[in-house]
């Protein structure tokens, strides 16, 4: 029976322990913080949105960049038998609107659970407050780790789970990074994902705390189209989150930005600009005695009003049976696009995920080990939890 080394004791660190554990391995695994899942434990506000119920090839569609790369990962061990797992282990899951799948309790502390009760009957040791401080080599093959303070414990292979660099305080710190360049291996770019965008003006913090359900956004830059999507977004002091927003920046850290970026918010995406007209012509026709600031209660909530107002250039106090035809189309297509300048990203530290890092180029997508330096498994949470 050989030995086993997890670092870190996140999802995909704990997974693979247990998987190394199945097939008969003795498994040590070292996490550096008191317990085990400290960044599940806050993921989905705490509700832990396990993965997503859709179709394989769904999946494959929402991977952001190198999905063939996930090709063996994804069939050998699915979103259906992650539900599987996790029902297997005693924490029942339910599915909820978008496919998003949750456990039943809305607890992610029963994920957590789950996860340790799984370790603990296969009879994985886990070391808490065990920081792995470097990894021993020999002649291009791993032999061990080093722990904090200079003990070796000397292993057949490493699983490196130590994740990326988002949300540090859960011990996200990079030092996975400095693990694998040590071995030889390429670490490229890191740019944070799945976080908010940072919005120019000063129309974000008038809007602060505002969210808007079922509305679509463009992100294009230099007229090229980045991401098109519909779903919900919130209005911050500094520009846009929610998660219509934390997918569209996953493409523009893809897009490594230099220069204009523009977000174009359509907030009534189900309809088309002349079924708006049309709308609009009825509502206008139902207040059309009214000031125009008092015939908008319908249309908007109310605290986007007042800049809806400014952006359609018609004075306020018009009243709405005055309002030309050419007026109140200009509103309408102020209301298929208004357009915000993105002037980049939150900082990595705000990020869910971090895009970039081991090159796979030199990791086998079959086994996920290195081609450079034997018996040594990379492994990251997004292959294994997708949300």
């Amino acid at each position: 029976m050989s030995r086993v080394i997890v670092v870190g004791g996140g999802a995909a660190g704990c997974m693979a322990a247990i998987a190394a554990a199945g097939n008969g391995h003795e498994v040590i695994l070292y996490e550096k913080n008191e317990k085990i899942g400290k960044k599940l434990f806050i993921t989905g506000k705490g509700r832990c949105n396990v993965t997503n119920g859709c179709s394989i090839e769904e999946l494959f569609q929402n991977v952001v960049s190198n999905a063939k790369f996930l090709y063996s990962a994804f069939y050998g061990f699915d979103n259906n038998s992650v539900c599987d797992f996790f029902e297997q282990a005693g924490c029942p899951l339910k599915r909820e609107r978008g496919e998003r799948i949750f456990p039943v309790s809305d607890h992610s502390s029963d994920v957590i659970r789950a996860l340790e009760q799984k370790m603990k009957c296969l009879g994985i040791k886990v070391c808490l407050n065990s920081a792995v401080e470097n990894l021993l080599t020999e002649e291009n093959k791993i032999s061990g780790v080093i722990l904090k303070g200079g003990k070796q414990k000397g292993c057949d292979a490493v699983v490196l789970a130590t994740g990326g660099l988002s949300y540090p305080l859960t011990g996200s710190t990079g030092d996975g990074y400095r693990f694998v360049r040590e071995c030889g291996m390429t670490v490229t770019d890191i740019r944070p994902a799945l976080v908010p965008l940072e919005i120019e003006g000063e129309l974000c913090r008038r809007l602060q705390g505002l969210s808007l359900k079922n509305v679509s956004v463009r992100l294009s830059c230099q007229k090229k189209m980045l991401y098109e999507g519909f779903g919900e977004m919130l209005f911050t002091h500094f520009g846009v989150s929610g998660p219509l927003i934390l997918t569209a920046s996953s493409y523009y850290a893809k897009a490594k930005i230099e220069g204009k970026c523009l977000l174009e918010l359509d907030l009534k995406p189900a309809l088309s600009l002349e079924q708006l007209d049309k709308r609009l012509l009825r509502d206008f026709e139902d207040n059309r005695k009214k000031q125009f600031k008092n015939a908008l209660g319908g249309l908007f909530p109310a605290k986007l009003i007042p800049v809806m107002l400014e952006q359609s250039g018609i004075d306020p106090e018009k009243k709405v049976q005055d309002i030309t035809r050419e007026e109140r189309r200009r509103f309408a297509e102020q209301m298929k696009c208004l357009t915000f300048s993105v002037s980049g990203t939150r900082e990595i530290k705000e990020a869910i995920i971090t895009q970039g890092g081991v090159s796979t180029k030199e990791v086998n997508p079959s086994t996920m080990e290195s081609k450079k330096c034997r018996d040594f498994i990379w492994q990251e949470n997004y292959w294994i939890w997708m949300r």
